[in-house]
């Protein structure tokens, strides 16, 4: 799930519970027009950090632990990725989403259409 600068969602993908998230990132931030792309150590790959490079926008993500050269980053701006985790934990407090109630892709993407349009109307 991408989110603006405020928290809100922007765009979304659903995967099989299998699939990394890295996989779909540069999906989501494709066509985004974003000065800084704020992710977690999950997202530290040379590959994705290119991608967000390319499109113009600064990585703020921390390196992992095994990489041997690390990148710096703005740790002040990182402090701004709580704003995703608020999201999530939004959506989380319905229960549909929460227990994932629906097990067919389709209908459990409709609820979370519904979930997002609720979570920007309040």
């Amino acid at each position: 799930m991408a989110s603006d600068a405020l928290g809100n969602p922007v765009r979304w993908q659903l995967t099989g519970g299998e699939v990394h998230d890295i996989t779909q990132a540069p999906a989501l931030i494709e066509g985004l027009d974003a000065e800084q792309v704020i992710a977690d150590k999950g997202y530290d790959s040379d590959a994705f950090i290119a991608v967000i490079q390319a499109s113009g926008a600064q990585p703020v993500i921390p390196s992992r632990k095994n990489r041997l050269a690390p990148r710096a980053y703005d740790r002040h701006t990182y402090r701004e990725r709580h704003l995703i985790e608020c999201l999530f934990n939004r959506l989380k407090q319905f229960r549909r989403i929460a227990t994932r109630y629906e097990k067919l892709a389709r209908n459990f993407l409709s609820m979370l259409n519904i979930a997002t349009a609720y979570v920007w109307l309040a």
